[in-house]
């Protein structure tokens, strides 16, 4: 079943106007899963930073008076009651004041709502997890913020789905199978928010859960306050008898190619290797062409090794780096 969505039911999922105009251009989509897919992609690699605080904004603060006046989505608003129902029904008067508080605190330093996917959360752990975050600087602030409102975006399509899949059963036109596949797909569904699925017979199940590579990165111009956009950028990894690279040792010739990419308008990369369930172990390394960048710079090229553990091969390695003319820093994303 192809699905065919408008702009206001993306608009509901993410407050972002390019990112809804985006899915509608992309769509329709046959399944949650190649809705889930192209969400992604849009959200990370075609929505500017622009888009990304529309989104924030489109966000009530966590125990604030909902109403639907206020927001240009009323879907919206009915989902974030929904969503932060828990919250509502463990705090105390204390509690939601110290959370008003806060929150206008992370306003000020910040300058976007704090953003959280709230299902299922109290208000005791949003409270502990507003101020684990507040001490981040701004830019990974902004990071983080960004794959919270992915983690929205992603429950909220599933209720679209959901939706859609109880309004075909009433159809007349509707066979046993056709239920039996909308079970089949809710119980994907939920098994995808939850956690990774894990298959008996990995040759079953040829197409990986991931919907994007497990390694990426992008790259911020702290100078001149925008993305990087143009820089080169290859990832390797390392492939010798010895366990990893050796501090000041030469050891170039051991290093394998996995993949090359030149970053955007939004400076982020491309597909740097393949999308696959489980990365391989191992040490890697990224490395920008910020010479190429910024002639007149300090360094001709920035290199950033890091290792993936065997226990970490599920996880999703995200290493942006922030650059000036003579300094670089990164951290490890989610």
């Amino acid at each position: 079943m192809s699905v065919g969505l408008d702009k206001n039911d993306f608009i509901a999922c993410c407050g972002s106007t390019k990112f809804a105009e985006q899915m509608v251009a992309d769509g329709p989509f046959a399944t949650y899963e190649e809705a889930v897919a192209a969400a992604n992609d849009v959200w990370f690699n075609k929505v500017d930073v622009h888009g990304w605080l529309e989104a924030f904004a489109a966000h009530p603060q966590i125990g604030q008076n909902l109403s639907s006046a206020a927001h240009k989505s009323s879907t919206s608003v009915q989902w974030s009651k929904g969503e932060q129902s828990t919250a509502l029904a463990t705090a105390t008067d204390s509690s939601l004041q110290e959370l008003y508080e806060w929150n206008s605190r992370y306003k000020k330093k910040f300058g976007f709502v704090f953003l959280i996917c709230a299902s299922g959360r109290s208000t005791p752990e949003i409270l502990a997890e507003l101020k684990r975050r507040f001490p981040n600087r701004p830019i990974v602030e902004f990071e983080i913020a960004a794959q919270e409102q992915m983690k929205i975006t992603e429950l909220r399509l599933q209720k679209l789905f959901s939706n859609i899949q109880v309004s075909a059963s009433t159809q007349v036109h509707s066979t046993a199978s056709d239920v039996t596949k909308a079970e089949g797909r809710v119980t994907i569904l939920g098994g995808h928010l939850t956690a990774p699925s894990v298959t008996s017979d990995p040759k079953s199940s040829p197409i990986p859960t991931r919907v994007r590579p497990p390694i990426t990165t992008h790259v911020l111009d702290v100078a001149h306050g925008c993305p990087a956009a143009g820089i080169e950028v290859l990832l390797e990894m390392y492939n010798a008898k010895q366990l990893s690279p050796m501090f000041g040792k030469s050891d170039n010739d051991k290093w394998m190619v996995q993949g090359s990419s030149t970053t955007d308008k939004d400076g982020r990369s491309g597909q740097l290797m393949k999308i696959v369930d489980d990365l391989n172990p191992g040490i890697y390394r990224i490395s920008f062409n910020t010479g190429k960048y910024n002639p007149l710079g300090f360094f001709p090229f920035v290199s950033i090794v890091f290792e993936v553990k065997e226990a970490q091969k599920t996880e999703h390695f995200h290493v942006p780096l922030l650059l000036s003319p003579f300094s670089f820093s990164t951290y490890r994303g989610s």
